[in-house]
């Protein structure tokens, strides 16, 4: 799987984005002619090699015709949609824009339908977006991973006057990534450049292992005194996990947020439980807990991506009664799992395999299906995940890989 590593070492922002791709081997000619087929009104593209502090990069430009500075997302959205770019980029692309959607209804405290982008509403951030998209298509990348993100400091003038760096916006997009600054007073981080981050990246850090392919180095519009303004991209396919090779390794980084609950209506955890499971939450469980002043409660666990921990936090603090969470990162290391349906006397079943090195160590019924099967014959629960678990190591030493694998 090829895998992009954004180092933001000083800064991202859409432009120097799209650079680093074009510098990365994406063709200025092929971002052209794809982007010709959004309905914006006139603009151009070029790009140019230009020095930052001793480092040569490339700089993309976007000029336009148009003035309108304002629109809003369903105006984008609707724009994307009608143009002739693949589904795949359409679909990114507009994720972008959700994501910066939501961080802007949050600070503006507006409902989302209302959101009006400033800057990123002009025909250039949304060249900037689309084009980004359609340069991570052409050169096949599927992953994408950050190192902490220097947002740079100070003030910085916006459509809403001066604003603190990083912008709320930005702030808000950031949440749950590792961030810092080096004290260069400038807006090193751009919304357009934080949602693109927000939105693709799952894992954030060193780089990660990977079989580098290409560099690209983006260069942004500041001069810096000590340091390039430039992004770059490392692109290049991701190491396989090997768990033979590292047997006590890990596979990835996730997030751990606990609260304590001691005054919530008991009913209220299954509907927080499904919203949050369907919200990216990896497992959500509870832990019955003594709290102060000898009163029983309730510990509350949910595991997520580090990019999802922002929004189950939000979760959390809407959907329960507790008024502080914290969350810490965590290794975890999964078991490479795959579907298999066996054909039992009652009917299909799905088995959920794992295994390591090609050795099977679990193979457990698919709940839901057995307890359909057992719902429809009316026959006793356990009989069904019994049946299928034997149907399952009869064909096992019938044929080691007959059944139908489905991922």
């Amino acid at each position: 799987m090829k895998l992009a590593y954004f180092d933001c070492f000083s800064g991202i922002s859409g432009d120097m984005t799209l650079g680093a791709l074009v510098d990365a081997g994406c063709p200025v000619e092929y971002l052209r002619s794809e982007l010709q087929s959004l309905d914006v009104p006139g603009w151009t593209l070029s790009a140019e090699k230009v020095w930052k502090n001793g480092m040569a990069a490339t700089y993309v430009k976007v000029v336009s015709e148009d003035q309108q500075k304002h629109r809003s997302l369903s105006t984008i959205l609707e724009i994307i949609a009608k143009s002739a770019i693949a589904p795949q980029v359409r679909d990114r692309a507009s994720a972008i824009f959700e994501k910066l959607g939501r961080a802007e209804s949050y600070v503006h405290d507006a409902p989302l339908e209302k959101v009006h982008f400033h800057e990123v509403g002009a025909v250039d951030a949304i060249v900037d977006i689309v084009g980004v998209c359609i340069g991570f298509d052409a050169l096949g990348i599927a992953k994408f991973a950050s190192s902490p993100l220097n947002v740079g400091g100070g003030t910085a003038k916006m459509a809403h006057g001066i604003l603190p760096v990083p912008a709320p916006a930005t702030a808000r997009l950031l949440q749950g990534a590792p961030t810092y600054s080096n004290g260069v007073q400038k807006e090193l981080v751009t919304p357009t450049g934080a949602a693109i981050i927000a939105t693709l990246c799952d894992s954030f850090g060193p780089q990660p292992a990977m079989t580098v392919s290409s560099i690209g180095y983006g260069a942004g519009t500041l001069d810096l005194e000590n340091q390039p303004n430039v992004l770059r991209i490392m692109i290049g396919e991701a190491a396989e996990k090997s768990l033979a090779a590292a047997p006590f390794g890990f596979d990835e980084e996730i997030a751990v947020i606990e609260a304590n609950l001691d005054d919530m209506n008991p009913q209220i955890y299954g509907h927080f439980q499904e919203r949050a499971l369907t919200s990216g939450a990896l497992d959500v469980y509870t832990t019955p807990v003594q709290m102060k002043k000898n009163r029983p409660g309730t510990l509350l666990t949910v595991l997520c991506k580090l990019a999802d921990a922002q929004k189950l936090l939000d979760l959390i603090f809407a959907e329960t009664t507790t008024i502080g969470a914290r969350t810490y990162n965590a290794q975890r290391r999964v078991l490479p799992r795959k579907s298999v349906t066996v054909m039992t006397t009652y009917g299909e079943v799905r088995m959920k395999v794992a295994s390591v090195n090609g050795h099977i160590r679990q193979a457990t019924p698919e709940y839901e299906d057995c307890r359909k099967i057992a719902v429809e014959k009316n026959v006793p629960l356990q009989t069904i995940i019994t049946a299928a678990q034997q149907a399952f190591v009869g064909a096992q030493h019938v044929a080691p890989q007959l059944g139908k694998i489905e991922s």
